[in-house]
């Protein structure tokens, strides 16, 4: 029996940014994400050997790129497409890395992915 994760195509979710992260765009087009170290453990760590209140996690080109396509309307893979005409080659393999990045996005809470049939919050 196939379970339901499964029977899901990847390449069909909806990727949507988590409304509770803060981003930017820099001057140069790329992406800073602004993670705010919450809870307990982050509270000592900032304490005791001076953790930042906050984390800026930098994308590169292509993350940036990826980021910025993220709309929670645009599938996986539709999202693959302009990364394909802009990137060309060095975006190869592409559904792999996409979907490779997308899902360290998903587990780091900076994005969901929803299933192509859920209604978009827009």
């Amino acid at each position: 029996m196939k379970s339901k994760s499964q029977g899901e195509n990847f390449l069909e979710k909806r990727p949507v940014h988590n409304e509770e992260i803060k981003w930017s765009v820099e001057d140069n087009g790329l992406v800073t994400i602004h993670m705010e170290n919450k809870g307990i453990a982050n509270r000592i760590a900032q304490k005791l050997i001076k953790k930042p209140k906050v984390s800026h996690i930098h994308l590169d080109e292509m993350g940036s790129f990826i980021w910025l396509q993220i709309d929670g309307e645009k599938t996986v893979f539709d999202i693959g497409k302009p990364i394909e005409e802009h990137f060309g080659e060095k975006a190869l393999p592409l559904y792999e890395r996409l979907s490779m990045f997308i899902r360290t996005l998903e587990t780091n809470k900076f994005i969901t992915c929803k299933n192509a049939d859920e209604p978009s919050e827009k």
